[in-house]
This record gives structure tokens, C-alpha cells and sequence, in this order.
């Protein structure tokens, strides 16, 4: 029998996650979304809902502490039993450097071990849904994005923007090394450069910051709606229902930079974003391990 496909989008408050969001119930999607603030979150819902006449569902949680995380999946296990789509699409930049309600710094918490953590914790349902799809969007800040192995959390000389590329370039070793261990499961994951989008995104720096990032944005930015394309192309398009482990832009898989294609990388973030884990609630083994 003929299922509802149901899918996950995070960040979608605003932005690209907002159209993603929209454009994916408009095919016919039970869309469950996920934004940090209750009153936010409430009105995307209502704006959706007026746009194309569909409900979705919500889920209120800050990504950037792992406790929200595994609220989140808890959460959509107590209602969903399949996950067709997860779009990981929540993001930000520091102009400073904080750290998360687990003591990790800002950045690398939500940028990538939201993305990390609800991903495995969500394995098991996706490969239940299979075949089943994993957007990922990242960035071609990437490009100039470096591993700090000795300190990826830039504990000393902090760079905003640094921390940022870092993030993004581990949203792409992420994605490369989840497709290769769901490799044959049917569960496809992939990476994604949205473009630079006239979004909230970095105003959240202060009037200095904000202000800047407003004014490039009017200058050079795209459209949110634009911004999403990709992002609904991956979820949705039936010539990439097999693709995994590649990088798109403008909805074509191309070449990231070299550091990104480091497969030896990949598990080493891997590995390194287990230890990162705070909670002593383990993630499912079959995320946490490669297959046999």
C-alpha cells in the first residue's frame, strides 16, 4: 500500500530550510520541521500551511546542545515509524567564540555534531524507510576550510570564519563517510552548496556584523528560494534516488575541494565526533560502526 513519504527538515524556521520545507509538503510530503524558538517555529508553520494549504508538524529544540538533539529524535520516534528524507540544514555563524550547553564550541556544536548525532540516532528508522535520502547542506566555504585536528574546537585563536569553513568541510567528510557505510542499505547521502543565500544567516553577531552580512547580501545573495533548489533536488528527484556520497551545486554533482575527498579524514572525524558524544546514551551500533 501507497505510504506518505514523511521527512525532516532542521533550521527550517527561515531561509532555505523554511522553502525547503514548503516545497516538500507542496509535493505531497509529510513535513516534520524543527526550529529552536516556540513563537518562530509556530509562524513558519502558519505560513506554510497558507502557502500551500498543507499542515506540518513541529518540533521545538536547540540543536546546538545534544540534549535538543536526542529530544528531537526521541520526539519523532514516538510519532514516526519511517523517514524518507532528513534534510540537515541547521547552521550558523560566531563572530566570537562560544560554547554549547555541553561546553563544545558553538560552531563545530551545531554545524556539525547536530548533524552528526541526529543523523545516527535517526539510522535506523531511515534504513527501515529505505530506499530513504540524506541532504546535507553544506558550503563552498569549504574550500578554504582546514581540519584543526589539534584543535578543532579553536580553543585558542579564534577565527569566525575558520571555525565556520572547518564546519562546513566536516558537513562534506560527514556525508561522504555516512554514504559509505550505508553503502548497498538503500539510504543515500549526500552534500550540497546552496549558494549565497539572502538569509537570517550571521545577524545574529550584533549591529556590526548584521549589518555587514545585510549589506553583501543585498549586493551579491540569491534568493531563499533559489538557495533551496538543491536542496529540494536531492530530497525529491528521482535521477539521484541512487546517487550517494557526491557534492552538489546548482543541482549537479561536482568536485569538492581535495581536503573534502579525504576518506581517511572522514573516519577520523568520525571517530573523533563519537568521543564528542556527552550523554552516555550510545548512538545505534548500526551508525556507529561500519558494516561487516
Amino acid at each position: 500500500m501507497a505510504h506518505t513519504p514523511v521527512s525532516l527538515v532542521t533550521g527550517a524556521t527561515s531561509g532555505i530550510g523554511e522553502v525547503t520545507a514548503r516545497e516538500l509538503a507542496r509535493r505531497g510530503m509529510h513535513v516534520v520541521i524543527v526550529g529552536r524558538n516556540r513563537e518562530r517555529t509556530a509562524a513558519t508553520v502558519a505560513r506554510i500551511k497558507q502557502a500551500t494549504g498543507v499542515d506540518v508538524e513541529p518540533l521545538i529544540a536547540d540543536l546546538s546542545s545534544q540534549a535538543g538533539v536526542r529530544s528531537v529524535a526521541e520526539a519523532f520516534a514516538q510519532r514516526h515509524t519511517r523517514l524518507d528524507v532528513l534534510v540537515n540544514n541547521a547552521g550558523g555563524f560566531f563572530a566570537s567564540r562560544q560554547v554549547s550547553a555541553d561546553g563544545i564550541e558553538m560552531t563545530w556544536a551545531l554545524n556539525h555534531m547536530s548533524y552528526f548525532l541526529l543523523t545516527n540516532l535517526l539510522l535506523d528508522t531511515l534504513r527501515a524507510s529505505a530506499p530513504a535520502r540524506v541532504v546535507n547542506v553544506s558550503s563552498d566555504a569549504h574550500r578554504n576550510g582546514r581540519m584543526r585536528w589539534d584543535d578543532l574546537q579553536f580553543s585558542r585563536g579564534y577565527n569566525g570564519w575558520a571555525a565556520y569553513a572547518q564546519s562546513k568541510l566536516a558537513n562534506i567528510l560527514f556525508s561522504n563517510e555516512l554514504a559509505r557505510r550505508l553503502e548497498g542499505s538503500g539510504v543515500t547521502s549526500n552534500a550540497l552548496h546552496p549558494g549565497f543565500v539572502a538569509t537570517r544567516f550571521a545577524h545574529n553577531n550584533g549591529a556590526l556584523w548584521g549589518g555587514l552580512m545585510a549589506l553583501m547580501q543585498r549586493l551579491w545573495a540569491i534568493s531563499p528560494e533559489e538557495g533551496a533548489q538543491t536542496s529540494i533536488y536531492l530530497a525529491t528527484a528521482p535521477e539521484v534516488a541512487t546517487v550517494s556520497g557526491r557534492y552538489f551545486v546548482k543541482s549537479r554533482a561536482t568536485s569538492p575541494a581535495p581536503q573534502a575527498q579525504d576518506m581517511d579524514a572522514a573516519a577520523r572525524l568520525w571517530e573523533i565526533s563519537e568521543r564528542m558524544l556527552v550523554n552516555s546514551a550510545p548512538v545505534p551500533q548500526g551508525g556507529a560502526h561500519s558494516p561487516a
